[in-house]
């Protein structure tokens, strides 16, 4: 505006001085020094540590934090860096603005790190600086390591995790919300048994936090005892082990239940057959033929606990000959269903009669004339059921059906590599004393626990799932049979991933 108007203006400058020291031109400062005056005069790093001894355990890789703590922590990892600066003491004396690793081998048990700090100095002129401290790696392994060492059966507490049910879906899907949580990290051993697994800890504590979070995810009662192992009189110490008896309640998912007549009434006379369609923490009953629901939860089931009438294992294909709505859509724990009379023939009997069942189902909104469905034969089971006696003149269904069966379909692509796959504990299995008969069942069973896993998105809603680098997808097959069949998007193996602390390679993909 100034020149605009022919105004005559001052250009601005930024005035300069002589260094008092060494008389180089400089912008001025509240000490009139040069920077390289000024950090000849004054050393802000004075009196920190330069020098640092870290104990480091080789066998679970971590670092004691005094006096009795021990950190997990990779080399050049944000919590070893934080752990490193934490060491450092009269660190509050500086303001420190930046920290790094220094590279140095792997061997040579030098642990580097720079640092840049800054403080104010002469007449509150701030002064930034930068120096190395080097730490001195010493190897001496943790209690609990020197324990396994010495003798890997050398336990101190250990959790007996049982269900009295003929199939191990229950603990394939515990696993993968063990594996989810990290929940077994503290546990020294695994092993499978015969109902169950056992898990054995070095320390009390740990135990019981892993007891806890079977009963955040599971509907389980517990029982714990202890053995005197050694006393030592002069110290009055007591070393002891702990046995922590933990059952799993035998009602699954998709288990067909006769509910006691006390339970039922408690219920509002739900049922009295009803069908588990959910087990958490609690376990969801539904009656299929009303579409009425409702939680039980742990203490509820264990005060008149009960078994199941029918289990997965005993379920019959169908196949499905017209269909007819009664209901609109109903929305019971998160899940659709419609109520429909459906009229329906076993598999088995083509070819054989023409025995028709006309049945209610709550799968009218998944079922259509043509598909096959998996359900309970009422109508040939032989059931001895002491709270199904108590029933008098308790008219039964000839047939429950469950789910719909994809079976056909998944024919075709039989033998065929998943896009995606499970980790798994790492479980001592002894299959040799049981025969190769125990070892196929157990494959049948994790095999059908994938399909669940595909047919249901609540199921792996906690789980991780991963890709599989070996699968090749082929555009012929997802043409022809990739429609209908249930799959695991690939958008949620990737969200998984995202999720997981897992290592991805040079060639995966992770923002």
């Amino acid at each position: 505006m100034a020149q605009e108007a022919g105004m005559f203006t001052v250009n601005q400058t930024i005035g300069s001085v002589l260094c008092c020291k060494c008389g180089i031109l400089m912008q001025p400062n509240p000490a009139n020094m040069c920077t390289k005056c000024l950090r000849s005069e004054v050393d802000i790093t004075e009196g920190l540590q330069k020098h640092v001894v870290i104990v480091h355990c080789p066998e679970c890789d971590s670092y004691l934090q005094p006096p009795r703590t021990w950190i997990k922590a990779q080399l050049e990892s944000k919590e070893l860096l934080t752990f490193c600066v934490k060491r450092l003491k009269n660190l509050n004396k500086v303001r420190l603005v930046h920290a790094e690793f220094i590279w140095t081998e792997p061997h040579s048990k030098r642990i580097k790190v720079k640092l840049t700090v800054q403080k104010e100095v002469l007449n509150r002129a701030i002064l930034e600086q930068s120096y190395v401290v080097e730490y001195v790696v010493h190897e001496q392994m943790c209690e609990s390591c020197t324990r396994v060492q010495a003798n890997p059966d050398q336990w101190v507490a250990a959790v007996q995790l049982r269900q009295h049910v003929s199939h191990r879906r229950t603990f394939f899907y515990l696993e993968q919300l063990i594996l989810k949580h990290d929940a077994a990290a503290r546990c020294i051993r695994i092993k499978q048994m015969d109902q169950g697994i056992d898990f054995f800890f070095s320390n009390r504590s740990h135990a019981v936090k892993f007891v806890e979070f079977l009963g955040k995810v599971a509907p389980v009662r517990y029982r714990n005892d202890k053995q005197l192992v050694s006393h030592d009189p002069k110290s009055n110490n007591y070393n002891y082990k702990y046995t922590f008896s933990v059952e799993i309640c035998p009602i699954c998912r998709e288990d067909l239940i006769c509910l006691p007549p006390k339970v039922a009434v408690s219920l509002g006379n739900l049922g009295p057959l009803v069908i588990c369609t959910k087990i958490s923490n609690s376990i969801a009953l539904m009656d299929p033929f009303t579409l009425r629901h409702c939680f039980l939860d742990a203490d509820q089931y264990w005060r008149a606990s009960f078994k199941s009438l029918l289990s997965s294992r005993q379920l019959v294909e169908y196949i499905v000959l017209d269909v007819e709505p009664v209901s609109s859509e109903v929305v019971v724990g998160g899940s659709r269903y419609v109520l429909a009379d459906a009229q329906v023939a076993r598999v088995s009997d083509f070819g054989k009669n023409d025995t028709i069942f006309s049945v209610r189902t709550h799968l009218g909104h998944l079922l259509s004339p043509g598909d096959n469905a998996l359900g309970y034969d009422l109508y040939a089971a032989n059931s001895n059921d002491i709270e199904l006696d108590k029933y008098k003149g308790l008219v039964l269904p000839e047939v429950v059906l469950i789910k719909k069966s994809y079976e056909e379909k998944r024919q075709k692509k039989r033998g065929k590599p998943r896009a995606w796959k499970l980790k798994s504990l790492d479980m001592e299995v002894d299959n040799t004393a049981k025969g190769r008969d125990h070892e196929e069942k157990v494959n049948s069973e994790y095999e059908q626990f994938l399909r669940d896993l595909e047919e249901n998105p609540e199921l792996r809603f906690n789980m991780s799932l991963y890709r599989n680098k070996e699968y090749q997808p082929s555009e012929m097959a997802s043409v022809t049979d990739g429609e209908e069949v249930p799959s695991v998007p690939l958008e949620e193996l990737l969200a998984d991933l995202e999720l997981s602390d897992v290592e991805v390679d040079d060639d995966g993909m992770m923002e």
